[in-house]
């Protein structure tokens, strides 16, 4: 039940990026004498152990309403969205929708919400790759188009959408609500054991994460970045939280026996969050693909090899740590020896990645909505 007076707000989540961000911004809004908020889950992503685990750790509380859609294909799993966020919004009638990222629940619970006139938010609104085969880029697009309140994370942001035509009023440079989070928790990171338990040394390891599908569903793609891998495992431990999809593709490319055959290399189950933030934090330098570790790596002022020909957050090449390597063998061992030989650049941490993003969010919208 909606508290009287109060702007009910539905904070959408769909996977676990969603969590990290979603966190400070309920924590903010519960103690707003205006809004009223509210946290549903999609169920795009679900694993229980894993979405548990990160609900507990970041002190998320239980979701108001569980929509349970699970996988499938593009469509129709933004269909099924679509259809259980319509019947949601029929019995809760929400003043407003906060989205956050880029997954398709993102874009398809904001698409339902224009239709029936309610006020969407999005938080890290402008953030662009430039690539169109990618799915996440054709969800950010969607969503800033029909969004009331935009909320990028950065200046770059800011003018992507300006470019794009956005009006002005409706654009809040409120800084990366992400990294609330992960200056929240630093204690309970420090506290993580997770060194311990792999038998790792502080910088004296590197970290990989691979998971998005223009790496690991082609042969090519995949054979070159664990051709690279095999290098750079016998100079020091590489640690390897295994998504589940991305092991299956492996074993079902017949690069499994490749992969077990590399001494060095420790793969693990996927780690929460305290756990992995901590294994980040320490490396002497991380490879990825995945856009949140860009940042966090900026922020703690650690190399970043990102395993892309693009990136939606150009900010953390430009100032940060990052550095893009596509899938070419040759540069992501190029760029490693350029971390090891103790030349690559200091960075600098964008404006308003402070912590205090999510106390702005709240003003913005007691004000605007």
């Amino acid at each position: 039940m909606a508290d009287k007076g109060k702007i009910r707000v539905v904070n959408v989540v769909g996977a676990r990026p969603n969590f990290v961000k979603i966190a400070p911004i309920i924590e903010s809004m519960k103690r707003s004498a205006v809004l009223d908020p509210v946290l549903l889950h999609t169920g795009q992503h679900y694993d229980y152990s894993m979405s548990e685990s990160f609900f507990r750790e970041l002190q998320i509380p239980e979701p108001d309403a569980f929509l349970n859609v699970g996988s499938g294909s593009q469509a129709a799993q933004v269909a099924a969205i679509m259809e259980k966020f319509d019947e949601y919004t029929d019995r809760d009638k929400p003043g407003a929708i906060l989205v956050v990222g880029d997954v398709n629940s993102t874009m398809a619970c904001s698409l339902v919400a224009v239709k029936k006139g309610i006020r969407i938010v999005h938080v890290e609104a402008g953030i662009r790759s430039r690539d169109h085969s990618m799915p996440e880029e054709i969800n950010r697009l969607v969503t800033d188009a029909i969004a009331d309140i935009l909320l990028p994370p950065s200046a770059d942001a800011v003018e992507n959408l300006r470019t794009e035509g956005i009006p002005g009023h409706r654009i809040f440079l409120v800084g990366n609500v992400m990294i609330d989070t992960l200056m929240k928790f630093q204690p309970q990171i420090s506290a993580s054991n997770v060194l311990d338990r792999l038998s790792l040394r502080h910088g004296k390891y590197a970290v990989l994460t691979l998971h998005r599908p223009s790496n690991v569903d082609a042969y090519e793609s995949l054979f070159a970045i664990l051709e690279a891998l095999g290098e750079i495992q016998k100079k020091l431990p590489v640690v390897f939280p295994v998504h589940p999809r991305t092991f299956h593709r492996i074993s079902s490319l017949g690069l499994e026996a490749k992969v077990r055959g590399m001494s060095g290399l420790i793969m693990t189950d996927p780690l929460g969050y305290f756990d992995f933030s901590r294994l980040v934090r320490d490396a002497f330098f991380v490879m990825t693909d995945s856009g949140g570790i860009q940042e966090e790596t900026t922020v703690y002022g650690v190399p970043c090899i990102t395993i892309r020909e693009n990136t939606e957050r150009p900010v953390t090449v430009e100032k940060g740590t990052n550095e893009l390597a596509g899938v070419s063998t040759v540069r992501i061992l190029e760029l490693v020896h350029k971390a090891m030989d103790g030349t690559w650049k200091k960075g600098s941490v964008p404006a308003l990645w402070d912590g205090q993003t999510a106390g702005r969010i709240t003003q913005v919208l007691e004000k605007e909505l």
